[in-house]
């Protein structure tokens, strides 16, 4: 009755918001709903499936964040290592007290690449850097490795992709891999996330969703001229739902971190704004006076939504992918509406 009810309110929400994309919601014992609509080929009709593969933009912070905790915990790092000691580029307008810690909890102050409170057109930044030349994380440092300061580092909260193109660099300072290695090397195979990876947009494996933008007179284009031809440690990688869980369970599990590193992890370190919102490393969450009700973890590209939630409380697990740019917050909430609220 109750799997009835979540795939009644997901099929009314798809509908009214065209949704196209995969869902899959688990609880301790089995899988509530796992449903697909849309398409993941538009032109060949090829449609969404349970292993398809979908972009999901910053919602792999997260997988930068737990590198940089496994690199502490084997002491490469610390939280508290300085940016100018992890470093060998020149960041010659950047504060020398910036930390690994502001870095990953958006508090350092540095300039973004693509500043959310003031630049609303993610496809301005590849008319002087086209995205085809981005392939490598150094390939991001143009866009802002000059640039002043924004803010006294900790002074607040601010959204940052280039904190996160800095602490993959540092990454690979650090384990003498490419960045996108190590993730494959120590979190997906370590958890079994066999579907999941950094492709690239000219060599992208079968079973991948194309990312698609919508227009209001019906035509649509794909989002292959809006993101860079592989993402980085700001974003960009591919996962399937069920990777998605699997990354969770392994997490929560403390089989990717120690449980020192995983309750670190999951600290709300600062507050963003709104009341209960607060940042983690690499993870949103979500806390009612001394309990937390959820962790989070969202992407938002040009042809991408994405949303991943765990409610401690019952102990669910939540997968929204979307190959639209808008979608997986509102399936979302009729799925938090209908399980988590009834359940938690």
């Amino acid at each position: 009755m109750l799997e009835a009810n979540v795939v009644k309110r997901i099929k009314a929400a798809m509908e009214k918001i065209d949704f196209s994309g995969t869902v899959i919601v688990q609880n301790p014992n089995n899988i509530v709903v796992e449903k697909s609509y849309g398409f993941a080929n538009r032109s060949e009709h090829l449609e969404n499936k349970v292993d398809t593969r979908f972009g999901i933009a910053s919602g792999c912070k997260l997988f930068t964040s737990i590198a940089i905790c496994q690199l502490v915990e084997r002491g490469k790092l610390s939280f508290e290592s300085k940016l100018q000691d992890c470093l060998d580029i020149s960041l010659p307008h950047f504060d020398q007290s910036i930390s690994i810690h502001h870095l990953l909890t958006h508090t350092s102050g540095i300039p973004d690449y693509f500043d959310e409170e003031v630049m609303d057109d993610f496809e301005e930044l590849w008319i002087k850097y086209p995205m085809y030349t981005i392939r490598r994380l150094e390939d991001f440092l143009p866009l802002f490795q000059q640039n002043a300061m924004k803010l006294q580092v900790g002074e607040r909260f601010h959204y940052n992709n280039a904190g996160y193109i800095l602490l993959g660099l540092i990454v690979e300072q650090a384990s003498n891999l490419r960045f996108s290695d190590y993730i494959q090397e120590h979190i997906f195979n370590k958890t079994g996330m066999n579907q999941s990876g950094y492709f690239e947009f000219d060599a992208l494996p079968q079973n991948t969703a194309l990312g698609y933008m919508d227009f209001p007179d019906g035509s649509w284009k794909t989002n292959i001229y809006s993101l860079p031809v592989k993402g980085g440690s700001d974003g960009g990688a591919y996962t399937t739902v069920k990777d998605m869980i699997k990354l969770w369970d392994a997490l929560i599990g403390n089989q990717l971190l120690a449980e020192e590193y995983t309750k670190k992890l999951f600290t709300p370190h600062v507050n963003k704004d709104e009341q209960n919102s607060y940042y983690g490393y690499g993870v949103w969450i979500e806390r009612n006076h001394d309990n937390i009700n959820k962790y989070h973890v969202m992407g938002y590209d040009p042809g991408v939504s994405f949303h991943s939630a765990f409610y401690p409380e019952s102990a669910y697990k939540l997968v929204v992918c979307s190959n639209k740019s808008e979608g997986a917050y509102d399936i979302m909430k009729e799925i938090e509406h209908e399980i988590i609220i009834v359940n938690g």
